[in-house]
């Protein structure tokens, strides 16, 4: 059984401008209005309610990121309502927020055993201090953190970092022009960018991706997804919308590919003041729920050759 549980925190991004709040924080209210929650449960899924981030600030002290204690605090609690789903033999699907709720999801899986993670995002999100002073904002540094590249208290919270062996976790999205994708390809399993998604297909590149997934021999896979992996052509609803992303079929069948296989899954970086219309939640809602409605349908245990 899929269990939702939302996630509307925006601590890991910077204000859109001086004393404005992360709109994404409101992803999940307006995910639920243009009725994704509701299509989900109409095939059984169960809404495991929500975890509430901390008060936001703008502000960054030196050798911290933004709102840091709140982030490891949110993510303690995101990760004990995942472990509840996943313990259960239930798929997590978590509706945020911003891209600093993958923390919770690792720390929730490297408690459990040994996981992969496919990391779909327009951005690499591979900012980390070994290759910038600009540290501040957990969204644009998950992916390093998740493989214990970050700062000591944001990538081993618990001690439990890093939270996916780097030669178990997969990109997929990219530009093809971010600064860090070469950098990427070294550190991890693989990469491919938006622009070998749209030469290769989005089926054969989920396909590769689930085929090394088990030639890794993992117990399971996170999926996480960030929304700008879409061209701005047809979701503006980001706060970082970069030209060169997929469409929504493709990004559709590149989640339907992946999603059995997956453990769970995570929705990130919508901006509903962005969405004024409910346009785009709408289409968003359409793509989410015919890529992940089959999340977690085939046993992990099938995972392996």
């Amino acid at each position: 059984m899929i269990r939702l549980i939302s996630a509307p925190t925006g601590l890991g991004l910077r204000p859109p401008k001086p004393g404005a709040l992360p709109g994404c924080s409101g992803a999940p209210t307006a995910l639920r209005s243009a009725g994704l929650f509701r299509r989900f449960e109409d095939e059984g899924a169960a809404d495991l309610g929500t975890v509430a981030p901390g008060r936001y600030s703008a502000d960054v002290k030196t050798g911290h990121i933004r709102n840091e204690t709140q982030i490891i605090k949110f993510s303690k609690s995101l990760a004990e309502k995942i472990s509840l789903a996943v313990n259960a033999g239930d798929s997590p699907l978590v509706i945020g927020g911003d891209c600093s709720v993958l923390m919770g999801a690792g720390l929730a899986l490297k408690k459990r055993g040994r996981y992969g993670l496919v990391h779909i995002d327009g951005h690499t999100d591979f900012r980390h201090p070994g290759n910038s002073s600009r540290i501040a904002s957990l969204a644009g540094e998950d992916l390093a953190a998740a493989i214990g590249l970050h700062w000591k208290s944001i990538s081993d919270i618990d001690g439990a970092g890093p939270y996916f062996d780097p030669q178990n976790v997969i990109h997929l999205g990219c530009r093809a022009n971010d600064e860090y994708l070469p950098e990427v390809r070294n550190a991890i399993h693989s990469a491919a960018s938006s622009n070998d998604t749209k030469r290769c297909g989005a089926r054969s590149v989920a396909e590769e991706a689930v085929s090394a997934m088990k030639s890794l021999g993992v117990d399971g896979f996170w999926l996480h997804l960030d929304v700008d992996v879409l061209d701005p052509r047809y979701m503006p609803a980001v706060d970082s919308p970069d030209p060169g992303g997929i469409g929504p079929r493709q990004l559709a069948k590149l989640l339907a590919t992946l999603a059995p296989w997956a453990a769970g899954a995570e929705v990130t970086v919508f901006n509903p003041d962005l969405d004024p219309s409910g346009v785009y939640a709408r289409l968003l809602t359409g793509v989410v729920f015919s890529g992940l409605r089959h999340l977690s349908q085939k046993a992990l245990d099938t995972l392996h050759p």
